[in-house]
């Protein structure tokens, strides 16, 4: 018995031995003189709050030292402070952190130091670190209860924790500095800090390249405990601040009530956030600042062009690409762009091509900063002298004012209605214009459809619906929603009382927030059937935001109450304009800028997001209409997310009879262009005011499509006017009819390949394209009014329309067996 109790008993001393060498054991929150960190291993807070390791972000193939929230408490590897944020390594498992001459240091693969507390001490073996349960790594020699040698704390990256300090020494004149990560990716310093005014306002100042302030706190209130310009602390509940100041020192630090998981950090958005996390396993965006994307100073680098009302935020201005594809992937636009044609600089009003240089027209621009003022008496000779000096990039012209630039163009930003917008004039090469006599297409603009004061309005929002929480959609902070508590939304709907319509999967009220804002509250009635409606629009709609999609603002979802709250739209769907009877009738040209802002919107669903979104339900119904009668895409109940690496989505779902498309209606998986089809069928409706299956006035015509391609190709263009809603009394713009009566038989095409992208739409519609009629869709061939059916073909699509096919019989039999086996195929 003796003899086989040993060799256990030796194994266990041997698992003892290599447990203390390397830190194996569990539970180890130590790393002392004779252990190290290396590989997978991690040291864990005794109370099980934090964890210290190697880690990799992201994608990237480099490993750093780091710590994050222990799994137990924060299920999503969240990371908090970062030793080696510029010196990473390539393999955990042959470097190495270890304790080496009274220091904490990290060492490569090639076993050279790369990282050090950088520590006077002695190098006894008394010297440990030791992770605590409030997130600070604490270098001692000695006691637990002895001075700590080092302590993270002092060395914060981009993260703020409860207990820690942020402020500025007086004795050294160092300052802490809250430092963004260079991208989601990379942890190196980027260009966006946090720091305390080191002049004693007891403020705080975000600056870009530790240089160029553009946001402060203001000042402490040390009686109301708040900074003077953040209105969100006013109803603080969460957050207790303290500002301590003496002769050495002067810093601030917070705790956290309750025992919420809390972190304040400094975003590679350049904005400050603070967060919490929730037992729904997310954080909970609380605030940030500044409010604006485009606020944050330089955002897109240079010749890059901030617009809060796109995503993504930054793009190049005409002439120029990202400098860095990569680094824009990853949201990181601070390289900012490039020419694509390079300036002659030896002859400053010649390009490469020879030809003389141009300048590009850019209205409603914040302008850029270090401007240049020089004499010019007109616009004409302010071009002339940015033209003769070779270093002017950009110049304006304002009230007898001439500003020219010099350099790079920094903090470009795309304004939207609110009558400060500048013109700024971008000098490029001459081979930048493909048409010299025109300027069409330089810039195709930003709609005036959105609210004037967004920040404004964003920071009431955050006062007045404090106690509710910013819940964050997706793995990553991007942007917030507000979640609800379902009683504050049946005090501000006066308990649902002012219905404004319902659907298939509920109903929506009208409600007044405390600020006096108005929403739209859809209120899901069957939770069976709304559960994957709820979540397809707050995982769609939610993360994504322009001017022609109706933005969400937050939802609730407590038990079985599943709410949806949107923007209020005060001039309803479109459906009440174009088919009731309203007491003011869409005139032709508001008709036509509903149709252009609806294909931005779906251009935008399909090409600009990082996965093309199918919305599956275009019509009427689900365009609403907002105080200037801009068109916003609702109800994305239906919607399909497509990777860029894909092209179809199969889907059981059916949208609205009477806009599905073929491909569709037949099983199989469908594309964007599905939404083409249905935005198609919809054009018509625009233009008759009446459903396309409905009688005209006659009584004679039942399908609105095939009666219009009937007049279209063959009767003059001035007899089109015909077509239109008879409520407009032939009053429209025969061009822009013919244009959209062109576009809407293209997106019906029966083969989805013959369909145009929405992308196209937007540019027929903008005039930029020109599109002839196409081949009338077979679909749409057979037109029936209670005296004959009409057959037209390709070959005879030009001639009259009262001329019948030889084959009208059989047609007509195919079309009405076509039309039952379709209407057994769809469903509701």
């Amino acid at each position: 018995m003796e003899s086989k109790q040993k060799p256990r008993f030796l194994l266990s001393l041997l698992f003892i031995s290599i447990c203390l060498k390397s830190n194996l054991c569990s539970g180890a929150d130590t790393i002392t003189a004779n252990q190290s960190l290396s590989g997978d291993h991690t040291i864990v807070s005794a109370g099980g709050k934090f964890e210290l390791g190697f880690f990799k972000p992201g994608n990237s193939s480099n490993y750093y030292i780091g710590m994050w929230y222990y799994k137990t408490l924060v299920s999503l590897q969240t990371i908090v402070w970062v030793a080696n944020r510029e010196q990473p390594v390539s393999d955990r498992f042959s470097s190495e952190l270890r304790i080496s001459d009274g220091n904490l240091v990290l060492f490569n693969e090639s076993k050279l130091p790369i990282w050090s507390t950088e520590v006077r001490s002695s190098s006894g073996s008394s010297v440990h670190v030791v992770l605590l349960d409030n997130g600070n790594l604490v270098l001692r020699a000695g006691s637990e209860s002895s001075l700590p040698l080092w302590q993270s704390f002092d060395h914060p990256a981009h993260t703020w924790l409860p207990e820690a300090r942020i402020g500025f020494n007086k004795v050294t004149n160092i300052t802490q500095v809250l430092t963004s990560w260079k991208n989601v990716e990379d942890p190196a310093p980027g260009l966006y800090s946090l720091e305390l005014d080191p002049n004693g306002t007891d403020a705080y100042f975000i600056l870009w390249n530790r240089s160029r302030q553009y946001y402060t706190t203001g000042a402490w209130d040390s009686k109301n405990k708040i900074f003077s310009l953040v209105p969100e602390m006013r109803r603080n509940y969460i957050y207790n601040f303290n500002y301590s100041k003496n002769k050495n020192e002067s810093y601030f630090t917070y705790s956290v009530y309750d025992q919420t998981v809390s972190r304040f950090i400094m975003d590679v958005s350049g904005q400050i956030k603070q967060l919490s996390w929730l037992p729904s396993q997310q954080w909970n965006f609380f605030w940030s600042q500044p409010r604006q994307q485009c606020q944050v100073y330089a955002y897109c680098g240079a010749f890059g062009s901030c617009n809060v009302n796109s995503l993504p935020f930054c793009t190049c201005v005409k002439g120029f690409e990202p400098k860095t594809e990569v680094d824009w992937n990853l949201t990181d636009n601070s390289g900012g762009c490039k020419r694509l044609t390079m300036l002659n600089v030896a002859n400053s009003t010649t390009s490469s091509n020879g030809k003389e240089d141009r300048f590009s027209e850019m209205p409603s621009m914040s302008l850029p900063d270090n401007a240049v003022s020089t004499d010019a008496g007109s616009t004409a000779q302010c071009e002339i002298i940015c033209l003769s000096n070779p270093s002017c990039t950009a110049y304006a012209y304002d009230s007898s004012e001439c500003s020219i630039w010099i350099g790079d163009l920094l903090n470009l930003q795309q304004l939207t209605g609110d009558g400060n917008g500048k013109t700024l004039y971008l000098r490029l090469a001459a081979s930048e214009f493909k048409d010299p006599k025109s300027k069409r297409g330089l810039i195709i603009g930003v709609v005036v459809c959105s609210a004037v004061g967004i920040a404004v309005l964003l920071g009431v929002v955050v006062v007045v619906v404090l106690r509710n929480r910013y819940r964050v959609i997706g793995k990553t902070v991007e942007g917030s929603l507000v979640a609800f508590e379902y009683r504050d939304l049946q005090e501000v709907t006066k308990n649902f009382s002012e219905k404004l319509g319902g659907g298939g999967f509920g109903s929506v009220f009208k409600g007044t927030m405390p600020d006096s804002s108005v929403i739209a509250v859809k209120k899901l009635e069957s939770v069976s059937q709304g559960e994957k409606q709820f979540r397809t629009e707050v995982s769609t709609i939610g993360t994504i935001q322009h001017v022609n999609l109706v933005r969400l603002r937050g939802f609730c979802s407590e038990g079985a109450k599943r709410l949806l709250v949107y923007d209020y739209m005060p001039n309803g769907s479109l459906d009440a304009h174009l088919f009731s009877c309203p007491s003011d009738v869409l005139n032709w040209k508001t008709r036509y800028q509903i149709a252009l802002g609806t294909a931005r919107g779906l251009a935008y669903l399909h090409e600009k997001c990082r996965d093309c979104i199918i919305h599956c339900d275009i019509k009427p119904e689900n365009i609403l209409l907002d105080a200037e009668l801009c068109p916003k895409v609702a109800d994305f109940g239906l919607a399909k997310l497509v990777g860029r690496e894909f092209s179809r989505v199969l889907t059981t779902m059916r949208g609205t009879r009477g806009y599905l498309a073929p491909e569709w209606i037949s099983g199989i998986a469908v594309t964007a262009k599905a939404d083409v089809y249905s935005y198609g069928m919809m054009l018509f409706e625009i233009v008759s005011g009446r459903r396309n299956s409905d009688p005209s006035e006659d009584g004679k015509v039942k399908f609105f499509p095939t009666w219009a391609a009937g007049v279209i190709t063959s009767t003059e263009e001035s007899d089109v006017l015909s077509l239109l809603d008879p409520k407009l009394g032939r009053i429209g713009d025969v061009e822009e009819v013919i244009r959209v009566l062109r576009v809407a038989f293209w997106c019906v095409q029966d083969e989805e390949i013959h369909r145009p992208s929405m992308g196209q739409v937007v540019q027929i519609l903008e005039g930029v394209l020109d599109v002839n009629l196409p081949s009338v869709p077979r679909s749409l061939q057979v037109f029936g009014d209670s005296q004959h059916i009409v057959f037209f073909t390709e070959s005879s699509s030009s001639q009259s329309s009262h001329t019948p096919s030889n084959n009208t019989s059989s047609t007509s039999s195919q079309a009405k067996s076509t039309t039952s086996s379709t209407t057994s195929k769809i469903s509701e």
